[in-house]
């Protein structure tokens, strides 16, 4: 079960939104450039990037930020929100971004997919499915369409899609556990890779979600748990990074341990 630290950048900081609900927004770094290189330091493997101002208006103000953290790691970055066009997605795939995600597209511009996926490879798209009962949600989830989540997952299966995000939105941000039913309902009936997201609130959520592996969930999404120092390991890290000026480290680290890789791939 591969972790993923997600970073949801909101007016140039890293915030998290409980059940995405822009009102209930908590700052943690006003630097998500130096939120990015933490977790890579603590060990990441891939980090899960998502544009919120983007995810509600559709422009990429926050481009420069992203492109900022890709070149500043040296571990695969997927991006997320606001992404409506083929330029969207060049423009990030050109930027160093491993893969992009796309949401709201997918209900509004399904062929948006199927374009994708023929100009850039199914190893670079990602469908991100948020659902509300069942339901999925688009536009930064201000909005319940009347699509069924596993219906779409179906129909973007069709146009060659490979992996899927699947969110509860109910869970999202609330440290209450992942819908595991729902994630399993729709690895099983997808066939598709899942990678779960929302709600994670430490340890004993990743074991549980290790169980739904043989169905085809591989990797999970985590944040507020992350942020708010839920896993026992962090406690240790913690400590260690206070007594080192964990800023110098981090640029020590990124200048001379672990120079970006040219081709790093998801």
């Amino acid at each position: 079960m591969l972790v993923i630290p997600a970073i949801d950048i909101k007016g140039g900081q890293c915030v998290r939104l409980q059940q995405g609900k822009f009102e209930n927004e908590t700052v943690y770094f006003s630097d998500p450039v130096k939120t990015a290189q933490l977790w890579r330091i603590e060990n990441a493997k891939i980090l899960h990037l998502v544009d919120l101002d983007g995810a509600l208006s559709g422009t990429r103000d926050n481009l420069p930020v992203i492109e900022k953290i890709v070149k500043n790691i040296d571990i695969p970055v997927q991006v997320g929100g606001g992404i409506r066009t083929l330029e969207d997605i060049r423009s990030y795939l050109n930027s160093g971004v491993c893969r992009v995600i796309i949401g709201t597209a997918a209900v509004k511009n399904p062929d948006l997919v199927r374009q994708a996926i023929e100009e850039f490879g199914p190893r670079a798209i990602i469908v991100g499915i948020d659902a509300s009962n069942g339901k999925v949600a688009i536009k930064g989830w201000t909005e319940t369409s009347a699509l069924d989540a596993v219906d779409l997952a179906l129909q973007m299966k069709e146009y060659g899609l490979q992996r899927i995000i699947f969110t509860d939105i109910s869970k999202d941000g609330m440290l209450q556990g992942p819908n595991l039913e729902a994630t399993k309902d729709m690895a099983v009936r997808s066939g598709i890779k899942i990678t779960a997201s929302g709600g994670v609130s430490g340890f004993k959520d990743l074991v549980a979600l290790k169980e739904l592996v043989p169905f085809g969930v591989d990797s999970v999404i985590v944040g507020k748990a992350l942020y708010e120092n839920k896993f026992p390991c962090q406690v240790l890290w913690r400590e260690c990074e206070k007594s080192l000026e964990v800023e110098q480290e981090i640029k020590i680290f990124t200048e001379h341990d672990f120079k970006k890789k040219p081709g790093a791939t998801c």
